[in-house]
């Protein structure tokens, strides 16, 4: 059997004109593992309200990041693919999962290339079902359809992985290093409540009640939540963080649901009216820059901590396209392909 990888992260719009906005909107919220609602409710939220109201102010938004190349995070992560390239011997493809390139036309070319045997490989530390899964779930229905023949591995959530615990970290400390910070915040994407709750293989564990995801279960397989602490919990013991100088928060909500707590924005508010000065952020839900990480945290979150008086507000980037972060990824990929498991 031949052997090839796709790489696989979110997405992006086409441009920030409004009209590709809209449309890459369309695709990413009508995803039923996004919002997980019926889907006359779906249809209703999203072609009903957001894609009549958002659009504009997203693409303004987008405006404020884009790159001469295009959007960031595609950047980033061809800037990624290429590396990896370098470094192994397999075919190595990109993909996007809603916008472009898809994840179709990246199954195509490594079709057209020979693989019957692929590693499918979502750039996301931590499970969720609004990342991994709908990743999984789509190339298996691609895979049904198109590519009877071919043979799917993926690679697990790896938000404990020693490799990428330490890179992680060695990014942080980079950034850091003469920097004066009174509290490192981990600021993850946030996901409803709800999504915690369906993800959960027992159907019991899950209470989000501040000791489930501390009390070891199967649950924690699929639990976003808890694999969010516990990246924090690794990184902040590899680099000694003291008590109380760190801690974690949410992101990105959208609706009136629960969604998972501390809100990052109204945290970051918090710490200034407390009379923090100086606030070091990370987001290690992403593994490339984009959106939430350019505009929502580096310029809406600076502009939050500096209307409260906060003074210095230090945003460590993502592992983009590090060396040691290509290292790690290759190395991985190398195991899988050679058949030695990698394991956390």
């Amino acid at each position: 059997m031949s052997k090839g990888v796709l790489l696989v992260n979110l997405g992006s719009p086409d441009s920030t004109d409004p009209k590709d906005v809209k449309k890459y909107l369309g695709e990413f919220l009508m995803d039923e593992r996004v919002i997980d609602v019926p889907l006359w409710a779906r249809t209703l939220l999203v072609k009903g309200i957001v894609l009549n109201t958002r659009p504009k102010k997203s693409a303004a938004a987008y405006q404020k990041i884009w790159w001469d190349e295009g959007s960031p995070l595609i950047v980033l992560s061809e800037r990624l693919r290429d590396k990896i390239d370098d470094f192994t011997s397999l075919p190595i493809v990109l993909a996007m999962r809603y916008g472009t390139p898809n994840i179709k036309s990246g199954l195509q070319e490594l079709h057209d290339q020979g693989v019957d045997e692929v590693l499918i490989f979502p750039l996301y530390p931590q499970f969720a079902m609004a990342t991994t899964e709908t990743i999984l779930v789509l190339a298996e229905e691609l895979r049904r359809e198109f590519f009877p023949e071919m043979k799917f591995t993926s690679i697990p959530a790896f938000y404990n992985h020693p490799d990428y615990i330490r890179v992680l970290a060695e990014s942080i400390s980079e950034k850091l290093k003469d920097v004066k910070f009174e509290h490192l915040l981990f600021s993850y994407h946030g996901v409803p409540e709800r999504h915690i709750r369906k993800s959960d293989i027992t159907k019991s564990h899950c209470q989000i009640d501040g000791s489930c995801c501390k009390t070891a279960s199967s649950a924690h397989q699929f639990c976003y939540r808890h694999q969010c602490y516990e990246t924090t919990r690794l990184v902040a013991e590899y680099l000694e963080l003291k008590e109380n100088t760190y801690s974690v928060s949410f992101q990105s909500r959208l609706g009136f649901d629960p969604w998972l707590q501390p809100y990052t924005d109204r945290t970051i508010e918090r710490f200034g009216k407390q009379g923090m000065k100086n606030l070091a952020i990370v987001t290690p839900a992403f593994v490339s820059d984009c959106l939430e990480t350019l505009e929502e945290i580096a310029m809406e979150g600076e502009e939050i901590f500096h209307e409260v008086g906060g003074e210095k507000f230090t945003v460590v980037p993502c592992l983009n396209d590090r060396e040691d972060w290509v290292k790690v990824l290759s190395r991985w990929i190398d195991e899988w392909a050679y058949a030695k498991p990698v394991e956390a």
